[in-house]
């Protein structure tokens, strides 16, 4: 079976990397590989296509491959709320939580990723025109096998964007290297309180799959939460997977940055925060309509999110 992924080197969708890399899956009885497919839409059609068979990505974005949730279901969560931190460029020295400091530039953001930034900014009563903000891919981030975040932190070191909007690794190596001051971190407070739910790293499969093999999906959840309580219990684990699949200076940051993220682990899907994102989704026009807590989260597995 295959897992698709659209960032590697990222603490986004370790638990998902980690559930392969440290056995997790083997152990529920699924052989299970990653499958990298950036950006996260592709991956999402990848899924509905039935080229792979799970997709750990943003939540929000399986609209882009299921309009109004058909078809599609969330199995659990990687992690709680919005995880893409706002990083601008050290020379503007900008405060923490001060987004006016977009105003004017250009800031670089995947494709389905952006409109995190998008209703974040919004929801401070930015204006892009009005303001003359630019949210466009960074430069080079659209080849195959690409970082998102280690590329966009480079492209801010060279001055080819004025800031960006990405995962944790992204924004730590940018601040190591001296080039990145963090902005916005949602999950820690900063930016408007609704934002929290805009979206979380999830695991979604079809319903097509959780039909004819339920025991497959449930397995693949369990997964998960296992891998969720062995980094919880050793987050230096963390480092193990990364001396296998990232370079090496983002393999010895990767156990930090996971150790960071803990007090956001859980696999729990809330009513609220589903709540949440889809009217987010509606604000931002992926969504029309009004579907249920079931509609979208696969509720027939909540039990094993219990950890």
């Amino acid at each position: 079976m295959k897992l698709a992924i659209p960032d590697m080197i990222s603490n986004s969708y370790f638990p998902a990397v980690a559930a392969v890399e440290l056995g997790f899956f083997r152990r529920e009885g699924l052989d299970v590989s990653l499958e990298l497919i950036f950006p996260v839409d592709k991956a999402y059609a990848a899924l509905r296509d039935g080229e792979v068979d799970f997709v750990g990505g943003s939540a929000h974005s399986a609209l882009s491959a299921f309009p109004e949730w058909r078809g599609v279901k969330l199995l659990c969560a990687q992690g709680q709320g919005m995880y893409w931190f706002l990083v601008m460029h050290a020379d503007f020295m900008a405060k923490r939580g001060d987004v006016s400091v977009v105003k004017g530039k250009s800031i670089g953001a995947a494709p389905w990723v952006d409109m995190g930034l998008k209703g974040l900014l919004a929801a401070s009563g930015i204006d892009l025109n009005r303001d003359n903000i630019k949210i466009a891919p960074v430069p080079g981030a659209m080849g195959a096998g690409v970082n998102f975040g280690v590329t966009a932190a480079k492209a801010l070191e060279d001055r080819k964007i004025d800031g960006f909007w990405a995962n944790g690794m992204g924004a730590e190596v940018a601040v190591r290297r001296g080039v990145g001051t963090v902005v916005v971190d949602v999950r820690r407070g900063d930016g408007p309180k609704d934002c929290f739910n805009y979206t979380m790293a999830s695991i979604a499969t079809t319903d097509r799959l959780i039909e004819i093999d339920p025991d497959t999906a449930a397995a693949a959840v369990r997964a998960i939460v296992s891998t969720q309580d062995a980094l919880e219990a050793d987050h230096t684990r963390a480092t193990e997977v990364g001396r296998k699949l990232f370079p090496p200076s983002e393999a010895e940051l990767i156990a930090e940055l996971i150790r960071r993220d803990l007090p956001c682990y859980g696999a729990a899907i809330s009513l609220d925060s589903v709540t949440a994102m889809n009217q987010f989704a509606r604000d931002i026009g992926i969504l029309k309509g009004h579907p249920h807590y079931g509609n979208v989260v696969a509720t027939e597995f909540a039990t094993l999110w219990d950890r």
